[in-house]
């Protein structure tokens, strides 16, 4: 299996990306951080910002002693700042560039919602918002749905990879769409492919990597595991299986059975 791969100018050990809300504890995620072997963690900026602070005016000196996201930039780990709960391209490209200064990382995971109930991107406010940011300098990690004419778009206007949702953020619904995702995969053979969202168990994100998704990103599937730490360490094992089981290249299914042990003849040649 091959131990690197490289995505947003980085060359990464782990295709397990890994969020960091919704933990019981700092403790907690600390210890799950260190189970997953993640080498990229998330952040939600617009999350942590005091309540009621409004990010298109915030200070960025105001986020710079936030002791959380003092944690996390001591745990050696590379940061991906998100822009969750930004309904506006000018809402996002603001919360990027108040992210840029705080982490003192040019990588942002943009997102841009259309709907409340699923949570579902808003193509048009990304689109433009990518574009604004990739000019910024950015690397964009685009939050996207599996519809291949926005993921065109959105590697027109200047992303390098694209992050498609397998459900609706939080839902732990798995892979709603499988069909979608192999035409995705399918359809953009060099494009790195990163599932996010949606994703609830281990098995999920195995068959995300046995597609030939270059990694997978998820939270709340740890977060709030009974054993957060365990269900991390889950995790990392089946995207390292999947990832395997893709390279080693999976046996196509049949419509009838093939025996696997002759019934004629030796099946090895014995000294």
């Amino acid at each position: 299996m091959s131990t690197t791969f490289n995505i947003g100018g980085v060359s990464l050990n782990s295709r397990f990306f890994l969020g960091t809300a919704l933990y019981p504890s700092p403790a907690v995620l600390a210890q799950a951080i260190e189970a997953a072997e993640t080498d990229v963690i998330t952040v939600g900026l617009k999350r942590q910002l005091p309540a009621g602070a409004n990010p298109l005016t915030q200070s960025t000196t105001e986020g710079v002693d936030n002791p959380f996201f003092q944690i996390l930039k001591q745990s050696g780990k590379h940061l991906l700042p998100n822009t969750a709960g930004c309904k506006t391209a000018r809402e996002a490209i603001t919360l990027a560039h108040m992210a840029r200064e705080i982490f003192e990382t040019h990588w942002i995971k943009l997102e841009v919602i259309g709907d409340d109930y699923t949570l579902q991107p808003d193509p048009i406010n990304l689109i433009d918002a990518a574009e604004q940011l990739v000019k910024d300098g950015f690397e964009v990690f685009p939050y996207c749905t599996d519809d291949l004419v926005t993921c065109r778009r959105l590697l027109d206007v200047g992303c390098k990879l694209l992050m498609p949702w397998g459900a609706p953020i939080g839902s732990g619904q798995g892979l709603t769409n499988p069909h979608a995702l192999r035409i995705l995969r399918n359809r953009l053979p060099d494009v790195p492919l990163i599932v996010d969202a949606g994703i609830g168990s281990p098995a999920d994100a195995a068959i995300a990597m046995q597609m030939g998704f270059d990694g997978v990103l998820l939270n709340s599937a740890v977060a709030k595991a009974h054993d957060p730490v365990k269900m991390a360490e889950a995790f990392k094992l089946a995207v390292r299986s999947g990832r395997l089981a893709y390279e080693a290249g999976i046996m196509s299914k049949q419509d009838m059975a093939s025996p696997s042990t002759p019934v004629t003849g030796r099946p090895f040649l014995l000294d």
